[in-house]
Parts: C-alpha cells; structure tokens; sequence
C-alpha cells in the first residue's frame, strides 16, 4: 500500500501525527507504550534464557554468542527468533505491537522475524549504520521494524540512531570492496551522509522505536554493563512478498497477523540489493560487521 492509502484507515494505536511522523522521517518513536507489569514480565523470560546461555560455549541455533562468553559473565549478543523460543515473545509480537504494525502499514500484516539484541559494554558492541531490507529484499519497502525496550535506555547504554528523512533516499552497497558481505555502510557512503542529524532515542522502559526498512540506522557502544536488552519484531504488508531466501526461517514467518491475506503484490519500481544465499544460514549483523568466519560476511562463508 502507499502511505496516502495507509493514512485512509483509521488509527488503532498511534494518532495520525506519529503515522505522518513516520513516513516523513523514517522513524517514529512513542514512550511508555507498555506497561511495567508487562515488561517485568518479558525481563523475567529474558533472565531465564541469559542463565540459560551460561551452559553455552558457542553460537548455535538460540544464541549468538560475544567473543569473552563464559558461565561467569554470560554475553550473549542475540537470542534468536525468541518468538519460537517462548511462547510469551509470540504473544507479544502479535499483540499491540502488530496493531502498531497495521497502522503504518496497513490493515493486512505479514510477521516476518524476530530477535533480542543485548549491549554488554565489552567494547565492541556498537552497531555500523545500515539499511535492513538489503537483508532480506520485498516487492516494496513496506517492511518495518519496531524495538522494545526493556529497560531505560540512554546514550550509555547504546541508543539506537535513525538518520531522518533516509528511507527516501538511495540504498547503500552493503558489500566491501572484495565483495563480501559487511551487513553496513561503506565509510565512503557513511562520509556522504549528514550522520550529525542522526537523532538517538533515549526512553523509559516498555518504549517503542519504529522504522522503516529503509531507513539508515545503528547504534553506539555501550558504557553500561548490565546487558540492556532490546526485543526486535519486524512486520510487512501482506502484499509485500519477499524474493530472496529468509535469513532465519521460523514458524510464523509469513503468517498473516492483521487482516487477511493479498491477491495482489505491490511492487515498488525501486531497486534493491540482493544479500547473499541465506539457504545455507545466517548468525547475525554484530557477526558480519565483525568479518567473523560463517556469519554470512563473505558469498563462499558458509552462508550460500
């Protein structure tokens, strides 16, 4: 759906200035949309599969481990696909998040992925800027993303930033200059933009960011370490049809959430970089960022 057709339906959650937010600039945050009862609820599920991780000494198919794991200081860098992993996560990704989900895309949702990003102040926990749907290509760039966090976030804590207005812009090579897969800008793209307007969102617990897959985005390093965690749940129209393998399949992966299923794709004329084969698997962006060995950071890593 274009954004004019989306604003036509009435609001569920957000009020028709957030929705106009959005499409302006990309992003839209809203404080305190969850209430605490909730959150401690979600934070206790989170401690469990923290102390889980203590039994793990490499990334597999639940976690993604930083570089210093061990059961003394666990540090887990994602838990992947939570909503396959608990039930409470699922209940979550189709609750009121959806209907945040239905109002910026319209009526029919599409749940495409899941995970749970943690900072962990071990230094190298910062996030380069980047654009999400060269991850994972859709007939248009309806697909968004919206972040819950699950505790007070600050800069030290390592906010995420959105550069306003980029989603309208050009998508970025996310390869480097031997054609592996980075999962990031370029310094010499990231040098073309006006990275000092990015706008970093500090908010309390149970607060949600949203933005568009389009949008540049990253986050800084932590200073903090107490492992601030931020649950990630991405949705798309259901006329948005994805083209190339999903970079983490999962029950629920293109299961209609809001609304009913599309007869007809919408494609959006603009192009879009096409990742590497996800058939063989997928770690996460912190791997790829990091160049490690089978995160999908080279074509021939393990990730074809």
């Amino acid at each position: 759906m274009t954004p004019e057709a989306v604003l036509s339906h009435p609001p569920r959650v957000l009020d028709q200035t957030q929705r106009e937010s959005y499409f302006a600039n990309g992003y839209v945050a809203v404080e305190s949309l969850i209430g605490a009862d909730e959150i401690a609820r979600i934070g206790a599920v989170v401690d469990e599969f923290v102390d889980r991780s203590r039994g793990e000494s490499r990334s597999g198919s639940v976690f993604d481990l930083a570089p210093g794991h061990c059961a003394d200081a666990p540090r887990i860098r994602r838990l992947k696909r939570p909503h396959e992993q608990h039930d409470l996560f699922w209940e979550v990704a189709t609750g009121v998040l959806a209907d945040v989900a239905a109002d910026l895309v319209g009526p029919d949702v599409v749940f495409h992925h899941s995970k749970l990003n943690f900072k962990w102040n071990d230094g190298h926990d910062q996030v380069g800027w980047h654009q999400d749907i060269q991850f994972y290509p859709h007939t248009n760039y309806s697909p968004l993303t919206i972040g819950l966090l699950l505790r007070d976030t600050a800069l030290a804590d390592g906010a995420v930033g959105f550069l306003p207005g980029s989603h309208a812009g050009p998508l970025f090579d996310q390869y480097n200059d031997k054609g592996q897969w980075t999962g990031c800008l370029n310094p010499c793209d990231v040098a073309e933009l006006d990275i000092d307007k990015a706008e970093y969102v500090e908010a309390p617990a149970g607060s949600i960011t949203v933005h568009n897959c389009r949008t540049v985005h990253g986050s800084l390093a932590s200073t903090r370490p107490d492992g601030r965690p931020l649950l990630l749940n991405a949705y798309a129209s259901a006329d948005a049809f994805p083209y190339t393998p999903h970079p983490e399949p999962a029950p629920h992966v293109g299961e209609v959430i809001r609304g009913k299923p599309a007869r007809w794709a919408h494609h959006d004329p603009r192009p879009c970089l096409i990742p590497p084969d996800w058939s063989g698997g997928y770690t996460s962006i912190f791997a790829a960022q990091a160049g490690e060995h089978g995160s999908g950071a080279a074509p021939d890593a393990g990730m074809a």
